[in-house]
This record gives structure tokens, C-alpha cells and sequence, in this order.
């Protein structure tokens, strides 16, 4: 039996430790050849429904985050960066991508026509440009640990073939669910959890996830790589099940899903942590940049003890602020300035050609992001005055209301909504109403047809998620 097969089969059976020894996975893949780094290493850790004010540095008074407010610290906090979608898959496609939302291949986390399965889901095809393709053509090494999104078992979508060389999680987000899993995916092969079956849980996949990352980066310190960490936390169910205990928060006078979803939080902190002291004990901090962010605002169900969202309006589903409006902090030491505060505007549609032009690399060129490198360093942002396009066919919301086709568009200042096709427009002055409670638009009509002229062409037709028919 090879190294490789008896490492699986070890794992299977619960005869691996939790955290897993470093050798064995020095076996599962070879490093890239050359061993001096002129490009930075590129981590990506992406939380699962943390709202805006989850976070200290984001104004979170009660769930403790001291490694992340330290990253805050350490690097730039971005008070208007946005998600690609206000769920789960979409928003996932749109930072791998680089495409927004009107002409991305995701659209929604179920295809209203077509799709795979009862659930109608959709996989990113061959011909989608991802980051993880992108950086390694540039000779950089990538891994994924977490909860992909992109694609079912046998389709174009999975990991391995959109670029990335390792991947261990979950394929899809009903799977994510189930932080005990019996089995995750490893590149093309099943992991089973033996210790997981039945009543026993006692692998929890963020601690996989963790070890994952913390291997991954030191058996290619020598070389550059790029690592997507994308994770299922503080993702529900909130149960006993989600976590293994409720520290610190247990002897508190809360709910126990208030409890469980803060102890989520600051479980995923103290593993950012481990990460971060990895990066300086191996004096990789000044050759590593590190984004922090989220998938999509956070859930309506924690707001009256945690105030989810801060002072935005909407929450998870929505295209409202607090829907699509995300924590993002970018540390780079010596590159990135630190202790920063930056209100400029970006989106995950930005990320693929903000890291192509750090390695060196030029992007696809059917993208919808700009390079925000400019920004990163301290400089102008690349034009400032473009706009932000997001759609939205969720056919249900977190109250199990039916909702149809919506769209939102952010240029300069100002937000414009709608909630059905032929709805009016909705406008809001962010700059001066960050909750978007005064609706603008019948006082600016000139801003509301610049608006309306550029949504006549800001999607294109999508045969899984059709408008009236239309699209066909």
C-alpha cells in the first residue's frame, strides 16, 4: 500500500490524530521546482455568514475576536467592501471568477431551470477562469481547504479541475452543514470519519481545515502559493452539533444558539491566530498577504443580542446593505499600511485581477473586477466612480417569504435597489444614510436614469436563471 493510501485509510478509521503530521501530507504532493520567492504567497480566509458587526475592529462589543482585531491592527480594515452575492455559491463564483453577478455563471445556490439533481445545482464550467488557474500558471502552488460551493462530485466545478493542486471540504452547501461530517472530499477521493458515525463526533472539519492550512503552508514556504481558506463557520445549524463546546460563553445568561454562534466566531479567530503565528515563525509575515472577509452579511436571528450587521439595513438574502456589505482586512507587512481605516469602495469581483497583478500575471480578459493593488499600497484606488452590479433570484427568504428577481447597482455615493423587474428604483445616499431609509430617487431622477441606462446591459441572459422567460 503507497504512503498516500495508507494515510487515507488511517484517516478513515480515526487512527490519525486531529491534527495531522506534517509527513503525511509531504507525501500528497510535490512542491513546484525553485525555491527563491519573487511573488508574495496569497491567503484568502473567508468566513460563513459573519456580518458586518460581528468583529471587534467592526464595532462587536460582546463576541471576542482579538486575533482578527489584531490582523485589523496589524493591516488595512475596509469599511466598504462588498461580497459578490447575498448568499452562499454566487458569492463564491464571484471571487473566483471575478465576474459579478449579471454575467457569472452562478447565480443563486439552486438554478431556477436545469441544474444538477432535485436541488438544481450548478458547477462552474472549464471555460470559467479562476483565480486559483490564473496564479498557478503564474507558477504559484494552490490549495483549498473548507466549503467549495462550485460544483458537484464528476462535474467541471470541482476544485482540481479549476486550478488548485490540494482540496480538502465540502462540495456543496447542504453537505457544509454538517460540522461532524461523516466523510469530506480530498482532490478526487472520499475521506471517511469512522469516529464521526452515529452518535460519536469527534473530528470537527474546522480543526481539519485548520491543519490543512497550517500544513499546506509549511511545506511550501519555498515557494509561492496561493491558499483559499473558506470556511463553514459561524455557518448553522446553530446546535449542539456545531461546535464542540460553547468557551468562553458558556457560563453566560444567553440562548444557547447565541452562545454556540459566538463561541463559532471566536473558534474561528483563535484559528486565524494559529495561522498568523505560523506565518512569523517561519519569517513568512513580510513575504504572505493575507484578506480576511465573508461570504455574505450576517443572519437577522442574532441581531437583538448581537447586532449582526451594525448599522446597516438587511441582513443574509438581501441586497441591502446588510446583505452584500462585508468585513475586509487586508494585512501585508511593510506593503500594507497598518492601523488603517479605508472607506474606498471594492468588491469580490476585485480580487482575481488584484492578485494576478501581484504575481506578476495578467488577468482574463471578460472580467468584471479592476486591480486594487493601486489601493493596497496606499494609493488612488483604479477608477473610483465605476459601477457595482449585483442580482438576486433567492426564491426565499430567512421568514420563508417569496421573493422575485432583484437587482442592486452601487456608483459612487449611491445605492440604487429594486425588488421585482419592473419595480422602481430605490435610491439612497450612502454617504449620508448608511441604512438606506431615505428612498432619493424621486428628488434625483437624472441619477436614477444614468443608473437605469447602464442596467440595460449589465447582464447577460442566463438559461438556468431566466427573466419572464426571456433569457431563452
Amino acid at each position: 500500500m503507497n504512503d498516500r493510501r495508507r494515510f487515507l485509510k488511517q484517516l478513515a478509521y480515526g487512527a490519525v490524530a486531529s491534527t495531522i503530521p506534517i509527513n503525511c501530507f509531504d507525501r500528497l504532493a510535490a512542491s513546484p521546482g525553485g525555491s527563491i520567492k519573487k511573488q508574495p504567497n496569497i491567503i484568502f480566509i473567508l468566513a460563513d455568514d459573519l456580518g458586518y458587526g460581528n468583529l471587534g475592529s467592526y464595532g462587536q462589543k460582546l463576541i471576542k475576536t482579538p486575533h482578527l482585531d489584531q490582523l485589523a491592527q496589524e493591516g488595512t480594515r475596509f469599511t466598504q467592501c462588498y461580497a459578490g452575492s447575498p448568499i452562499c455559491a454566487p458569492s463564491r463564483n464571484v471571487l473566483m471568477t471575478g465576474q459579478h453577478l449579471g454575467h457569472t455563471r452562478l447565480r443563486g445556490n439552486h438554478a431556477k431551470i436545469g441544474g444538477i439533481g432535485p436541488e438544481g445545482r450548478v458547477a462552474i464550467e472549464l471555460g470559467n477562469i479562476t483565480v486559483s488557474e490564473v496564479l498557478k500558471k503564474a507558477g504559484y502552488v494552490t490549495g483549498v481547504s473548507g466549503k467549495w460551493g462550485l460544483g458537484e462530485p464528476q462535474t467541471t466545478g470541482i476544485p482540481t479541475k479549476q486550478g488548485f493542486d490540494e482540496w480538502l471540504g465540502y462540495l456543496n452547501q447542504d453537505h457544509a452543514l454538517e460540522h461532524f461530517p461523516e466523510f469530506l472530499w480530498q482532490n478526487d477521493d472520499i475521506l471517511y470519519m469512522e469516529n464521526n458515525k452515529g452518535l460519536n463526533k469527534k473530528t470537527y472539519s474546522q480543526d481539519i481545515f485548520t491543519d490543512f492550512a497550517m500544513n499546506f503552508i509549511r511545506r511550501h514556504k519555498d515557494t509561492p502559493f496561493f491558499l483559499y481558506l473558506p470556511l463553514t463557520i459561524p455557518h448553522g445549524p446553530h446546535d449542539k452539533l456545531s461546535i464542540p463546546n460553547t468557551d468562553p460563553y458558556s457560563n453566560r445568561s444567553w440562548k444557547i444558539k447565541e452562545k454556540i454562534f459566538a463561541a463559532m466566531i471566536s473558534y474561528m479567530d483563535a484559528d486565524v491566530g494559529r495561522i498568523l503565528s505560523l506565518l512569523q515563525e517561519l519569517k513568512l509575515d513580510e513575504d504572505t498577504i493575507v484578506f480576511f472577509s465573508s461570504d455574505n452579511g450576517g443572519l437577522k436571528t442574532f441581531d437583538e443580542r448581537f447586532d449582526n450587521n451594525g448599522p446597516l439595513r438587511g441582513h443574509k438574502g438581501d441586497l441591502l446593505e446588510g446583505g452584500i456589505r462585508v468585513p475586509m482586512i487586508v494585512k501585508w507587512k511593510n506593503r500594507v499600511k497598518e492601523g488603517k481605516v479605508s472607506n474606498a469602495v471594492w468588491y469580490f469581483a476585485d480580487f482575481l485581477p488584484t492578485v494576478a497583478e501581484l504575481a506578476g500575471t495578467s488577468p482574463p480578459s471578460d472580467i468584471d473586477g479592476i486591480s486594487m493593488l493601486p489601493l493596497l499600497l496606499g494609493k488612488s484606488p483604479n477608477d473610483p466612480d465605476r459601477f457595482l452590479y449585483w442580482e438576486n433570484h433567492w426564491k426565499v427568504d430567512q421568514v420563508f417569504q417569496e421573493r422575485g428577481f432583484q437587482q442592486a447597482v452601487r456608483w459612487k455615493n449611491w445605492k440604487a435597489f429594486s425588488q421585482a423587474p419592473d419595480a422602481p428604483l430605490e435610491l439612497y445616499d450612502l454617504s449620508k444614510d448608511l441604512s438606506e431609509n431615505y428612498n432619493l430617487s424621486s428628488q434625483h431622477p437624472k441619477v436614477v436614469r444614468i443608473i437605469e441606462n447602464y442596467l440595460k446591459t449589465a447582464r447577460n441572459n442566463s438559461l438556468n436563471w431566466p427573466l419572464h422567460g426571456s433569457d431563452h
